[in-house]
């Protein structure tokens, strides 16, 4: 009778090593959850069998976060480039603006050069004459430059107290005019464009009837840009403790 080959390359073992062989292979048929498994080589670097990423969704999310980058930079160099040409703006617009501050010292001293010289005076004496009429040209040339330059005066007497515009300095009972009038022009004011340069110091009227709004919320009233009616004239100049033209000379 022929015998099997023995599975073990066919080498002749001693029958300790037959007796081995034997009871491994009975061992692993009678449990073979103790048998070592297999493994893939190909498993050994991913953890918990896991399968790799798609490259095209790795490069597609690359490229997405790389041109969510690039949308953000455009922006923020497009957020520069209008803020600077806003400021370039503004500093042609108001370059003017300390300049114009300092000759405000000069109107201030004709204007009371002028007033100190009344008419009798003037047409008493040809040299006061003539001198009045000296600063009066001056004072013109000089309004004229501001004028060019787009330095105006406020336009404050008769109006409603406008506290963005105004500084009130005095009140005075006057029941002929609305209440918060102004019926004195003490200092001039002056604005650069829309910035307020000096507000104009004034003298308001108080116990007259209090000035109606309009439906825009505006005095029916004489009423310069900006005003707004106030609810009482005491309120108004009083200034509700907010300095002149905190609402106007601020950038947008």
């Amino acid at each position: 009778m022929e015998t099997a080959e023995n599975p073990i390359d066919n080498e002749t073992l001693s029958d300790d090593e037959t007796a081995a062989v034997d009871d491994a292979e009975m061992q692993a048929a009678l449990d073979p959850e103790s048998a070592t498994p297999e493994t893939d080589p190909a498993d050994e670097d991913l953890p918990g069998g896991e399968i790799d990423e798609d490259p095209i969704a790795v490069l597609e999310a690359k490229i997405a976060e790389l041109n969510d980058k690039h949308l953000r930079a455009v922006s923020d160099a497009e957020n520069t480039r209008r803020i600077a040409a806003r400021d370039r703006a503004n500093d042609t617009k108001y370059k003017n603006m300390d300049l114009g501050r300092d000759l405000l010292g000069v109107v201030d001293n004709m204007t009371m050069a002028l007033a100190s010289i009344p008419e009798e005076s003037r047409e008493a004496d040809a040299n006061l004459k003539n001198l009045y009429v000296g600063i009066d040209m001056t004072m013109n040339e000089l309004l004229g430059a501001f004028e060019r330059n787009s330095i105006k005066p406020i336009d404050a007497m008769g109006k409603q107290f406008d506290h963005n515009l105004m500084e009130a300095i005095s009140q005075v009972p006057n029941a002929d005019v609305n209440d918060g009038t102004v019926v004195q022009v003490v200092r001039r004011g002056f604005m650069l464009h829309d910035r307020l340069l000096r507000p104009a110091q004034v003298i308001v009227a108080t116990g007259g009837p209090k000035a109606e709004q309009g439906s825009d919320g505006q005095s029916d009233g004489a009423g310069g840009v900006g005003e707004a009616a106030p609810e009482g004239a005491e309120k108004a100049y009083e200034n509700q403790g907010k300095t002149p033209g905190s609402q106007i000379d601020e950038e947008t």
